[in-house]
């Protein structure tokens, strides 16, 4: 009978074999269930986690000395280092300080990886928010900048993920982790957490802010070309194709992050460079002007903040907002049901053209009049003849001595963010809040959202 068997158990040997060399965690996973998982299950027991011996966990002295004999106990223990690390990890996993304590006294390794997540005591002390492990675990050695071997992510990548997660990401920010590490992707903590939220489901908008006024890097670029502007980019088309409700919970959250990263130096008009030097993606700035009435929030934004009004890399050849305004202005034109849309989208178009010519450092040439979207019903198309005459008439007049002078204390105020700036100056107030970004706009109904295009509608 045995002889015949043989066979099936060198073949089954083979196979796990096999599975072992191609998924390596088996092995350290076998390990736990059949080897030191009973000792961690003990240490989780007298825990009060596990167990029929389950019990309330607020007398931390007690548990601390119950937790010592059973490793003076079990020291002897062949896969007792095994054993007191992974208890480690999950006493790490429950925010257990005391008890973590115990173990490192014992020899329990800092860096000990989960053999499925491939997670450390740190990772997972941050991924489940628990500030004082992962202050504890680091005064105690653990490596503060320690990637893991899977996503390559650092405990401060893992921080700035949620939203949820901001005292840890405090904490490794005050104990010197670095703001501007990269995984091998060359991507950052910032670009991280860019690409985590959606604005609707995540919103990191205050781990984002920390990270910015820790030094994090506006201008970073990783290995595929992806930017903080970009990254923010992506999520504005994304707007565009949402339900209602969404592009305008969306908006907000890009416009906010927006602003924080123009405060902090970044160039929302510079066209993203792709991978291979030739193609560009368009910019964030391209990407508000080609949709301002849907964008309009972020538009004016833009425009109050200084941004150019043509690419910052290529100059006037590659965009001017002139063209970008009057293309979607006759677009919109088109789709409008009624008047009303009409006299609406005609009016931010106004409203974006005044702020340019105020804020803007450099207004390119407008485009000749040839270069106007020719529109079949005159109804339409006369209200873009009489926007394009009031700009040329504009173009044959200087800008009024207010706005030249306003123009050229913000120049030198710069660069943003400035509010503290003006604060100071021996100006009147009223001086001092015309130098300021205006909202006037945002008194206008429909106007502080952002809105997708009329299919999602």
């Amino acid at each position: 009978m045995w002889e015949e068997l043989l066979p099936v158990l060198q073949w089954r040997e083979e196979i796990v074999a096999q599975r072992e060399q191609t998924m390596p965690f088996l092995h350290g996973f076998r390990r736990i269930v059949y080897e030191y998982q009973p000792l961690v299950d003990e240490v989780m027991c007298v825990l009060g986690i596990e167990g029929e011996n389950q019990r309330r966990r607020d007398d931390e002295e007690s548990v601390s000395g119950s937790l010592v004999e059973l490793l003076d106990r079990e020291s002897q223990s062949p896969v007792f280092m095994e054993g007191i690390s992974y208890s480690l990890f999950r006493v790490a996993d429950l925010g257990l300080v005391s008890a973590a304590q115990v173990l490192l006294r014992y020899g329990a390794d800092l860096n000990f990886e989960d053999p499925v997540s491939y997670y450390n005591p740190l990772h997972i002390a941050v991924l489940r928010n628990k500030p004082d492990m992962v202050q504890m675990l680091i005064s105690h050695g653990a490596e503060i900048e320690k990637r893991d071997r899977i996503h390559e992510c650092s405990p401060l990548d893992l921080a700035g993920e949620e939203v949820d997660r901001l005292p840890c990401l405090r904490v490794l920010l005050d104990l010197g982790a670095d703001v501007n590490a990269k995984d091998k992707n060359g991507k950052t903590a910032l670009l991280h957490a860019l690409a985590s939220s959606d604005g609707l489901t995540v919103n990191n908008l205050d781990n984002i802010q920390l990270l910015l006024e820790r030094g994090a890097d506006v201008n970073t670029i990783t290995h595929d070309g992806e930017t903080p502007m970009s990254s923010l980019t992506f999520l504005v088309k994304e707007a565009l194709d949402s339900s209602v409700e969404d592009a305008k919970e969306i908006g907000h959250f890009c416009t906010r992050v927006a602003h924080l990263l123009i405060n902090h130096g970044a160039d929302p008009s510079c066209c993203l460079n792709a991978t291979d030097g030739e193609l560009w993606e368009h910019s964030l700035t391209y990407t508000s002007l080609e949709n301002f009435d849907l964008l309009f929030p972020l538009t004016a934004l833009l425009l109050q903040h200084g941004a150019s009004f043509v690419c910052s890399h290529h100059s006037a050849s590659y965009w001017t907002g002139h063209q970008l305004i009057f293309t979607r202005l006759a677009e919109a034109l088109r789709e409008a049901l009624d008047a009303a849309e009409a006299a609406d989208v005609l009016a931010k178009a106004e409203v974006l053209l005044d702020l340019a010519r105020i804020c803007c450092p450099v207004i390119p040439p407008l485009f000749p009049r040839s270069g106007l979207p020719v529109l079949d019903q005159t109804s339409t198309h006369q209200p873009l003849l009489e926007l394009y005459s009031r700009l040329e008439e504009q173009e044959r007049q200087p800008l009024p001595l207010r706005s030249l002078c306003r123009r050229l204390i913000r120049l030198c105020l710069g660069p943003w963010p400035f509010e503290e700036k003006v604060k100071a100056l021996p100006l009147p107030d009223r001086l001092k809040d015309s130098l300021l970004p205006e909202k006037s706009w945002t008194d206008r109904a429909g106007w502080d959202g952002f809105k997708p295009r009329r299919s999602q509608r």
